[in-house]
């Protein structure tokens, strides 16, 4: 089959181990952002199939009708950037393994990370270095202070480990049934909403984005958290309510943020509110982004393009397409 790999930046697929699995293929990879649907149709014409990196390119109906020898869509983890609709009655199989036996623990390390960096002033003590400078202010220590964790899911569970190792009180903080679910674990649960969010001294989101979760975060919530508090966010900025976490920023509370996610991605404008506030950290999505995870992640992605090709689609997110999908007919 012909393989397109999109968003590939740092041209990285083909140096892993785990490539090879696509060794029977013919295989372009772009390692270029291209959202434009005439640039993406003219490059992707004649393709059998894509493999996605997460959520970087939108896949939506007016593409994929021009793709019309297009026959499998692979990839690992949620899909709303993909019309699962349109591609259900195009004929197109969207396969995707959610990994609901393992967490992200990239995505957990790079959580802490934001937190011990934010909390001990790290980058703003390194570039005062780089100046020829000392010490530059003074951090914050973590021990004994309230983490805070909104999710309990995979990752959110695996922050919450984290956070005890290093002496923190952690309490949660999801919907009703996860909540009970945490009671029952023996986890602390935060009385309220209003008190999650005015206790916590750091503070990290943990929830898929989805119609029911889009905005979950508001301004009330935000202007409740401390003067002194840290926001973590690694999960998806539609989290928070459309502009509330620069406005809250900008009135001082929550203290300071740590951003792995936006609402534009790539997010490479240097004017950007949130690049130029002193008081907020940002990282470029990399949550999910180590040599070690993308083995896991990749090899389940290329063993989905092989199943395909060999007539018996796997992880299929759209199974009512098997009766009409494009790889029946050859």
């Amino acid at each position: 089959m012909r393989v397109a790999i999109l968003d590939d930046y740092f041209d990285t697929l083909r140096t892993l181990d785990c490539f090879e699995r696509l060794g029977g293929h013919d295989v372009t990879i772009y390692n270029d952002h291209v959202q434009n649907v005439d640039q993406l149709a003219d490059r992707l014409a004649g393709m059998d199939a894509l493999v996605l990196i997460r959520e970087r390119t939108q896949i939506r109906a007016d593409l994929l009708e021009r793709l019309t020898r297009l026959k499998l869509i692979s990839q690992r983890s949620v899909f709303p950037h993909i019309d699962i609709d349109a591609c259900t009655r195009l004929g197109v199989v969207v396969s995707s393994d959610m990994h609901a036996g393992s967490p992200s623990y990239a995505t957990a390390e790079l959580t802490w990370a934001l937190i011990l960096s934010a909390m001990r002033d790290i980058p703003r003590q390194v570039g005062s270095m780089q100046a020829g400078n000392w010490q530059s202010g003074v951090g914050r220590s973590i021990r004994g202070k309230t983490l805070g964790v909104y999710g309990y899911g995979r990752i959110g569970r695996v922050v919450a480990d984290y956070g005890r190792v290093f002496g923190m009180a952690v309490v949660f903080w999801a919907s009703e049934a996860s909540r009970d679910q945490a009671r029952a674990d023996g986890h602390a649960v935060a009385e309220s909403r209003q008190e999650f969010f005015s206790t916590s001294d750091i503070l990290s989101l943990h929830m898929r984005l989805a119609p029911t979760t889009r905005g979950i975060v508001t301004l009330s919530d935000l202007d409740r958290m401390k003067a002194e508090s840290l926001l973590v966010n690694t999960s998806r900025a539609g989290l928070i309510a459309p502009g509330a976490l620069v406005e809250s920023l900008e009135n001082g509370r929550p203290g300071m943020a740590a951003l792995d996610v936006y609402d534009q991605e790539p997010m490479v404008d240097p004017d950007s509110p949130l690049l130029r506030m002193d008081n907020v950290m940002c990282t470029p999505h990399i949550g999910y982004v180590t040599r070690d995870e993308w083995e896991i992640q990749f090899a389940d992605i290329f063993d989905q393009v092989n199943a395909l090709a060999a007539g018996s689609p796997t992880n299929v997110v759209n199974p009512e397409v098997l009766d009409r999908a494009r790889f029946n007919a050859g």
